[in-house]
């Protein structure tokens, strides 16, 4: 009821919008749609906000692919980011009991009863085993998994009357199974714990990138008991010393590339709760609900994407950019100078020459401001682009990094990195 009378309310604005705007000029409707998108993000976010479970976690996904929505109803819909308040302890102790079939005090020695990490569509406690091993219990909350696809299909009719899904209905379609497919597999924690595993065979040798183990005997659809790896948060590890920092830097890079070019599967989530720290610049990397796989014709199309982007090759670079389906086919000329522009900003934090020599200091990065600026100038060609559900995800994984990067406050020189991974 909730969703239908946020879908209600947001038909009659747009209705209103559009009746009272029929004959002002291009300019009052351009910031009367503006007001109306900035009014019908808050009210999402708001009714998403105040619902736990799926509808919640489809609208904190829905934040997280920013260049599919208007820039007005992206920033409102970034509040469902922060934390969840947690559910009473009764419920998540049924929960338990119900999903692993026996009494929490037989299968814990010790389960502490307030979790110390709670989000949309769950929470997680510490607990010990019987056998004194300290391990994370994370615990869906009931029910959670049922309404996704109806909470989802709600949202998108939103979106849809308040006019912000300005693409094709076949673009639609495409997005929204990438964003069901990824709560979907969120929602279930035996795809998770196997993916644990994969990830965690991948990474073995890599020094300083830790993944939990996955404990199956207390392990279920809806619940993930995990060996305990705790770290600091990224915001004490911008306290260290750039040294280790540059080897969080470089582990976050890897822990990224790695996975996209040597195992075509990767972890789309890197908000900064995802991850923990140590003093010796080793990462841990959480919750692994969220990943993509990738085949090889797609991994061999990104990395020709890179190579030209590093070689400045505008004219091979269109074409890639019309191989991902992100530039449209048309007949309209875009000058090599607007690729070129863009090129400058977003190589810079890779410390590619001659946009940046040597390290790059991402603490006082301009890199985000420029290209706002920049997007103010390039309107006139934005036509001819539309997101991609084949990047969706990448360009979330890349965006977040950057801002982990960006926040860590780390200098550093990237390039060798890149080099590591493109044969440019």
């Amino acid at each position: 009821m909730k969703l239908a009378g946020m879908t209600a309310s947001i038909a009659g604005k747009a209705a209103k919008n559009s009746f009272k705007h029929l004959s002002s000029d291009e300019e009052k409707r351009l910031q009367a749609r503006s007001d109306l998108m900035q009014d019908v993000g808050v009210q999402i976010a708001e009714t998403l906000g105040e619902m736990k479970g799926a509808v919640m976690k489809v609208g904190q996904i829905a934040s997280q692919y920013k260049d599919v929505f208007p820039p007005e109803v992206a920033s409102a819909l970034e509040k469902l980011q922060k934390d969840a308040p947690p559910m009473p302890y009764a419920q998540i102790q049924a929960q338990v009991e119900r999903e692993l079939k026996a009494p929490i005090l037989e299968l814990f020695s010790e389960f502490e009863e307030t979790p110390f990490a709670a989000a949309s569509i769950g929470q997680v406690h510490k607990a010990t085993l019987p056998s004194g091993q300290k391990v994370v219990v994370k615990v869906q909350y009931p029910d959670v998994d049922e309404n996704c696809d109806s909470d989802l299909k709600q949202v998108r009719m939103a979106l849809k009357i308040a006019g912000v899904l300005n693409m094709s209905k076949q673009l639609q379609e495409q997005l929204f199974n990438e964003i069901r497919q990824s709560l979907h597999d969120e929602l279930d924690y035996v795809k998770e714990a196997h993916n644990l595993r994969v990830f965690g065979a991948f990474h073995a040798e890599d020094e300083g990138l830790i993944i939990p183990k996955v404990i199956s005997s207390h392990s279920s659809r809806r619940i993930l008991t995990l060996t305990e790896e705790m770290g600091e948060t990224l915001t004490v590890a911008a306290t260290w010393d750039n040294g280790v920092k540059q080897k969080i830097a470089e582990r976050l890079f890897h822990f990224t590339a790695g996975q996209l070019f040597g195992l075509y599967r990767m972890h789309c989530d890197p908000h900064p709760g995802n991850f923990a720290f140590r003093h010796d610049g080793s990462v841990v990397a959480y919750d692994f609900g969220g990943i993509r796989s990738y085949s090889d014709s797609e991994v061999q199309l990104f990395k020709r994407f890179v190579k030209h982007a590093l070689r400045g090759d505008v004219t091979a670079l269109e074409q890639d950019l019309i191989a991902l389906d992100i530039r449209r086919e048309d007949d309209k000329n875009i000058p090599g100078e607007f690729y070129e522009k863009w090129l400058s900003i977003g190589l810079k934090p890779l410390s590619i020459s001659p946009y940046q020599e040597g390290e790059f200091d991402f603490g006082s990065s301009q890199v985000h401001h420029e290209a706002i600026a920049q997007m103010r100038t390039s309107l006139k060609y934005f036509g001819q682009f539309q997101p991609s559900a084949t990047t969706m995800m990448l360009d979330r994984t890349v965006s977040g990094q950057y801002w982990n990067l960006v926040n860590l406050g780390v200098e550093i020189d990237l390039s060798p990195l890149v080099d590591e991974y493109i044969d440019a």
